[in-house]
């Protein structure tokens, strides 16, 4: 028998029956169950992620299930995952990525463009708030924290004029309709793994069975993400820091592109980025001298102090 610590929310959930399906189908294993866990990011949803610690809080309690045998697996938004893992603990597969974008989502308008000047605007992300400040200058950008079903339910209550969220778990949850448009990649780059799933074990763990968990990773997305998040752990990166930074490999092609971003919240001190090679760990040296060169050290400092 094999239990996937998952949290509790609608997305999280259905991403651990995924992984569920996954294991039953091509590992043949026959006894899967999920326990579902709540963490502290999902309970403290009155201040935002930088404020009360970053990304690992929605990962910690998954990991304790794991230490005390509550659990084999854990299964992550590999967005959410630190860059370094605690000891003990590792990224056995991370599974094909759905759309990378972000996604604009309202009840009356169609785009970032159709938006009205000075419109209220909902995010829980300081990447997106900077590249929408630094598209549409006169928009006001709120925090909005919450689980996908409670974002849209403070959307519909006309708290916001639009939000912006991750199209990946919008078309996960058939939400899609929901969409009104994927924001450009030139608009707003999306966060480091963005999109893809990411099973996490114990380094000690291993599957008895004709397969290993490493079967399931995708090859393409696990060179992408691995390299945005190289990226992320050079600049220290957690939700403090408002980076972007996506990889993609070329189709028929030996080729990368690693494109990045980072700014101060307000859209100030913009540094940026775009490589292409055949090597990722050169692009991603590239794209850090340019950051680097372009004042983002300054950058870093200055939000780390607030």
């Amino acid at each position: 028998m094999i239990t996937i610590a998952s949290r509790k929310s609608r997305l999280a959930m259905w991403q651990a029956l995924h992984v569920q399906a996954l294991l039953k189908k091509t590992l043949k294993i026959e006894e899967v169950n999920i326990l579902g866990l709540s963490t502290v990011g999902d309970e403290i949803l009155d201040r935002s992620l930088s404020k009360i610690g970053g990304k690992g809080l929605f990962v910690k309690e998954l990991e304790s299930a794991l230490i005390e045998g509550k659990a084999q697996l854990a299964v992550h938004s590999l967005k959410d995952v630190p860059m370094e893992l605690p000891d003990g603990f590792v990224l056995r597969a991370v599974l094909p990525r759905e759309d990378p974008r972000d996604a604009f989502v309202s009840n009356h308008y169609m785009s970032l463009d159709d938006l009205p000047h000075g419109a209220k605007v909902g995010t829980s992300s300081l990447r997106r708030e900077f590249q929408i400040k630094l598209y549409r200058p006169d928009l006001k950008i709120f925090s909005l924290r919450g689980n996908l079903d409670t974002r849209l339910k403070k959307l519909d209550s006309g708290d916001y004029q639009g939000i912006i969220l991750a199209a990946a778990g919008l078309k996960r949850l058939n939400l899609k309709e929901r969409i009104r448009q994927f924001i450009p990649l030139d608009v707003s780059l999306p966060a480091a793994g963005q999109g893809a799933l990411a099973i996490e074990t114990l380094k000690n763990f291993d599957i008895n069975g004709e397969f290993s968990l490493e079967s399931l990773c995708d090859g393409k997305t696990n060179h992408e993400v691995m390299t945005e998040r190289k990226v992320s752990a050079a600049l220290d990166a957690n939700c403090q820091l408002p980076l972007a930074v996506f990889c993609e490999k070329k189709t028929i092609s030996p080729f990368f592109s690693l494109k990045a971003k980072l700014a101060f919240p307000d859209g100030e001190n913009l540094c940026e980025s775009e490589h292409v090679g055949d090597d990722p760990n050169i692009l991603v040296q590239e794209v850090l001298t340019d950051l680097t060169q372009q004042g983002a050290e300054d950058v870093i400092k200055s939000l780390r102090k607030k």
